[in-house]
């Protein structure tokens, strides 16, 4: 496991970070357990960033741009992507490190500048080809697609995070443990992560000589557009030369549309997740013939008996530019009430974090479970789905429960006891006089 929040990153530094522009001195570790967790260090400059991006829209164009609907869901996306390493140390580096230690054919050393470049390409290589992998092998698209969900384009995109993909990443990583030591793969697995959050806005054009060697903003903007000249284009992590290299280049040209080809209209975190999951299964069984059934799995997510193995283009849906984005309308004073939810569960993540290494296994199950159930009925609110309410005030009971069992004591659990009994009450009430 990463070592948790203990940081001494300076300002310059965390913004650095995310622009895997910290030096090789400066992020360079002889074992595992001293690397940090530098994506949960981040999370303050995610916010900072997308205060910015707010700002920066709103004085464009006197109008903000965010639909907090999406947001949230990108955001819950992100959270829900990273409960599970609460649990233990996940499969990228549990298998890499088995390789490492049963396999490794030479010891590149930790502290070389050598193995911290060669170490930056070697991910960014395998991370070219797990992505583009992701859109050309089905069963892997139900992974990533997550990612695509969203019909905006914003810093918040860059969150919406798959719970499933790294059980598929980690096979491209193996090679580079025959000599890489584990230390200086960990950094650059979460350097190339948070590279990539900068790139998902609109407000940075073309950087001009720049756009010939980085991904930027305008080259990914391209691979998340479902107009037909964006459908697989630019799986760059960091850098675009692989793109260039093996032909899957395309620069911006007219507006992208955003989002998947087929938008699924829906802010849960767990379809979210996995509706592409029960559209396999759906098709697995209703496709006939061994062969086709297994084309369904291996190819890519557009192929049909007769078809070539990644689909035609022209079975596509046309795009014309004036797409409207899922957008439910929903009373004001229900979007306040979930930003203030989402703002006190956000809390209880960080800290859940924070105190992962002296917590027991009950505790941090307990709250992956009530982070997750208050995501969920969160998106049902944004969805403005009729059983919203029963699942809210499920939530608020729930939250009653785990709250008198916690050892908090003070003014802090008196105010936040009242005020849950109080949205237990008002949603068991609403509850009661629509049914």
């Amino acid at each position: 496991m990463l070592r948790p929040l203990q940081s001494n990153l300076s300002l310059s530094q965390g913004v650095r970070l995310l622009f895997y522009a910290l030096s090789p001195s400066e992020s360079s570790c002889s074992e595992l357990e001293e690397v940090p967790d530098y994506v949960q260090q981040a999370t303050p400059y995610f916010v900072g960033l997308m205060i910015i991006e707010l700002v920066i829209t709103w004085l464009r164009k006197g109008q903000i741009v965010f639909r907090m609907n999406d947001a949230l869901t990108s955001i819950s996306a992100g959270i829900v992507s990273r409960l599970p390493q609460l649990l233990g140390r996940g499969i990228e580096l549990t298998s890499y490190i088995y390789i490492w230690e049963n396999f490794k054919v030479y010891v590149l050393p930790w502290n070389s500048s050598w193995t911290w470049w060669i170490a930056f390409l070697g991910v960014d290589f395998a991370y070219y080809w797990l992505h583009r992998m992701s859109h050309e092998v089905n069963i892997m698209w139900a992974a990533h697609q997550a990612h695509h969900s969203s019909e905006d384009y914003n810093l918040s995109t860059a969150l919406r995070q798959s719970i499933l993909q790294k059980y598929f990443s980690w096979i491209f990583n193996l090679p580079m443990a025959l000599f890489i030591p584990p230390s200086v793969y960990a950094v650059h697995l979460q350097f190339n992560l948070l590279y990539q959050f900068w790139i998902h806005t609109e407000i940075i054009g073309n950087l001009g000589p720049l756009e010939l060697i980085l991904n930027t903003p305008s080259h990914h903007r391209v691979h998340h557009g479902r107009n037909p000249y964006c459908i697989d284009k630019n799986y760059a992590g960091t850098l675009i030369i692989w793109d260039r290299i093996f032909g899957t280049f395309e620069a911006e040209k007219e507006k992208v549309i955003y989002g998947l080809t087929h938008p699924i209209n829906a802010f849960g975190p767990f379809w979210v997740q996995f509706h592409h999951i029960v559209y396999i299964w759906k098709t697995f069984w209703a496709t006939p013939g061994i062969n086709n059934k297994m084309s369904v799995i291996i190819n890519g997510p557009g192929w049909e008996p007769g078809k070539p193995r990644l689909g035609c283009i022209e079975d596509h849906p046309l795009v014309s530019g004036k797409e409207i984005p899922y957008d439910p309308k929903i009373p004001a004073w229900i979007q306040m009430y979930a930003v203030l939810h989402f703002s006190f569960i956000l809390g209880i993540y960080i800290q859940i974090f924070a105190n992962n290494s002296v917590a027991s296994e009950i505790t941090i199950l307990f709250g992956i479970g009530y982070v997750i159930l208050t995501l969920t009925s969160i998106g049902l609110m944004m969805e403005n789905r009729t059983d919203a309410g029963i699942l809210e005030f499920i939530r608020c009971c729930a939250f009653l429960y785990l709250h008198e069992l916690s050892s908090m004591t003070g003014p802090f659990k008196q105010v936040t006891e009242v005020a849950f009994f109080g949205c237990a009450a008002f949603w068991g009430l609403r509850c009661v006089i629509k049914f």
